[in-house]
C-alpha cells in the first residue's frame, strides 16, 4: 500500500492542537519522522531536544487550527 505521508503529517499537525496552549507548545508524542518532515516545513521548531512539547511556528499554529477543524469538528 503506497502511503501520503502528506495526509499523516496534515493528521498529525491537526492532534498537535489537542494539546496546543497558548504560548504555541503542544505534547510531541508523535513519530520522529513526521515531526522532522513538520519542521523541514516550517510548521515547527526544531523537536530535537529533551522538551516533551513541540514550539509550533505562527504558520504551524493556524494550520493546525484549521486542519482541526476540517478534520475533526462535527457538522451541525
Amino acid at each position: 500500500m503506497d502511503i501520503d505521508v502528506d495526509k499523516i503529517d496534515d493528521a498529525v499537525l491537526a492532534l498537535l492542537y489537542l494539546t496546543l496552549d497558548r504560548d504555541g507548545r503542544a505534547w510531541k508524542g508523535f513519530d520522529w519522522a513526521v515531526m522532522n518532515r513538520l519542521h523541514e516545513k516550517g510548521l515547527i521548531f526544531d523537536p530535537v531536544n529533551t522538551a516533551k512539547s513541540v514550539q509550533l511556528t505562527q504558520e504551524g499554529v493556524c494550520q493546525s487550527k484549521a486542519l482541526f477543524e476540517r478534520l475533526f469538528a462535527s457538522a451541525e
